[in-house]
């Protein structure tokens, strides 16, 4: 029995190692060319990038799932918001305008092609409504009809006890307080930029919102607008009503924080071009070895999609290297691996590349409602996102993994591969919440992202700068293109890792479980 199962760790063992950066390195350069016009859901190159993710997995050895297709269609709405949209305050005689993407972006989830606002707008702090935590800026004030006015993040804390500490929780997330705000029957929502409370410069939102995007067919009640203002215009819009942004955010930070009504109203017509998108997520299928558990399986997952070409001057392909071209190719490479082990582990694998992630983890949503396996049936789900090629890593981050039964088992194979265990350095980011794996999570899967930690180099400062610079300058910017001097050697191990951690989970006795 000990030989057979010292057997099975060297075939498992082997197929961990049959991964190479040279094939990453392909991959993520096809997938990040201009060919591709930055993957966009709806658009020409988004359908290029699903047909070869597709073609790859063929001839990786993975099928489709139950003998139909590779593809699982994410029926979805795409709004374009005209640059010819309005957007102004007023009081009494007194009147700001605001600019389309210098002062304010947004869309229209009503997905019509015009919708005019004349609210009231009301000032409600974070716009959460947490009683678990005894908080609540909705608390005395009916914003039925109202713009609501709001900062993202949350109130700050250092007691894990309360909205978890530094980390961020759902409630700090942009998407939340649109949800919540339509929740409480608002008509607009205007979210006030700060790079410290939303976590990213105002280039990144506007990059994000002032293009086509994605959204689930609108089946009820929807917000007439969703929101941005830039700092700078919130500070003119805040002035009106004789108040500064600092002001409201220390207030809004305090425990008993009431909303407060600006005596402002917001006006906008705003314009939108709507058209129905069928996108696809693309999902290959390994079937496991053993009679019973073959029916479960181990999904593995990476968002194809970044935010396409748009109209304007200058390089207007959003290639996405990094973010996520370097995910897919190295799953392509983790599937090729998988499918050719001689032994198959006991329960199947299904390698899943998402749509419509930047728009709010659409097609991984969209994948939960109608899941493939069923998710009961889900042992685990493994998410790859965003790696930087900057050389071989020394640590992992696996941020909530702690909380899941599966736990013993990557402390094991971190020990393997000489892998130290790491939480991310910014928790108030809220990176658990903007990636795929969060809509398994919210489904109760245990799920997490797999990603690099610190990197083995001389000069570890220069590292450090390397990553801010992509932060600041590269991500969700035209610039984030792949460069023939990147170093894979650190995309490779953690793929190597994934692996090894997939095939653990298969193996296992029972599917992993939150704790």
């Amino acid at each position: 029995m000990r030989r057979a199962a010292l057997g099975l760790l060297l075939i498992f063992g082997a197929a961990a190692q049959d991964i190479a950066g040279s094939r990453i390195r392909a991959h993520l350069k096809f997938l990040a060319s201009d060919l591709l016009e930055g993957r966009g859901v709806g658009q020409r190159g988004g359908e290029l990038a699903t047909e070869y993710l597709a073609a790859q997995l063929a001839i990786a050895g993975a099928r489709p799932v139950n003998n139909a297709s590779f593809f699982q269609t994410v029926p979805l709405v795409s709004v374009h918001t005209s640059p010819e949209s309005k957007l102004s305050a007023s009081k009494g005689d007194q009147h700001v305008s605001f600019r389309w993407l210098d002062d304010f972006v947004g869309q229209s989830p009503a997905q019509t092609e015009r919708e005019s606002i004349d609210a009231e707008a009301i000032f409600v702090g974070h716009g959460i409504s947490a009683p678990e935590f005894n908080w609540d800026d909705y608390a005395g004030i009916d914003v039925t009809g109202k713009a609501v006015v709001l900062f993202t993040n949350e109130p700050p804390s250092t007691d894990a006890k309360f909205f978890d500490g530094r980390a961020l929780t759902y409630y700090g997330r942009w998407s939340y307080k649109y949800e919540q705000a339509l929740r409480k029957g608002a008509a607009a929502v205007l979210i006030l930029h700060t790079t410290p409370t939303a976590g990213y410069g105002w280039e990144v939102v506007r990059n994000s919102w002032g293009r086509d995007e994605a959204h689930v067919k609108r089946s009820g009640a929807a917000l007439s607008f969703a929101g941005w203002l830039t700092s700078d215009a919130a500070a003119k819009f805040l002035a009106l009503a004789g108040h500064s942004p600092g002001d409201l955010l220390a207030r809004a930070n305090q425990r008993g924080f009431r909303a407060i009504p600006l005596g402002l109203r917001v006006k906008g017509e705003i314009g939108s071009r709507v058209r129905e998108i069928a996108a696809r997520n693309v999902a290959g299928w390994i079937e496991g070895s053993d009679p019973i558990l073959h029916n479960h399986a181990v999904v593995f997952s990476a968002h194809w999609d970044h935010l396409g070409n748009v109209e304007g001057p200058g390089d207007t392909i959003f290639n996405g290297a990094v973010d996520n071209a370097s995910g897919c190719a190295m799953l392509l490479d983790m599937a090729r691996a998988w499918a050719a082990l001689p032994k198959k582990p006991r329960r199947s694998a299904l390698f899943l590349f998402t749509a419509a992630e930047e728009s709010g983890l659409l097609g991984s949503a969209s994948y939960v409602r109608q899941p493939l396996v069923p998710l009961d049936k889900t042992a685990l789900v493994l998410n790859f996102d965003s790696y930087y090629p900057f050389g071989r890593v020394k640590e992992v981050l696996l941020e909530r993994a702690d909380r899941t039964t599966f736990w013993p088992s990557i402390q094991q194979v971190a020990e393997r591969f000489q892998f130290s265990v790491g939480q991310p350095p910014n928790p108030e980011s809220g990176s658990f919440f903007r990636s795929d794996h969060f809509s398994f999570a919210k489904a109760g899967v245990a799920a997490f992202s797999v990603s690099g930690g610190r990197i083995y180099a001389a000069n570890q400062e220069e590292i450090e700068a390397k990553l801010a610079q992509y932060g600041a300058r590269h991500y969700h910017q035209p610039s984030d293109e792949y460069k023939d001097d990147w170093d894979f050697a650190g995309m490779e191990a953690i793929a190597r890792f994934g692996v090894a951690l997939g095939i653990e989970a298969a193996n296992g006795d029972e599917n992993v479980r939150w704790r």
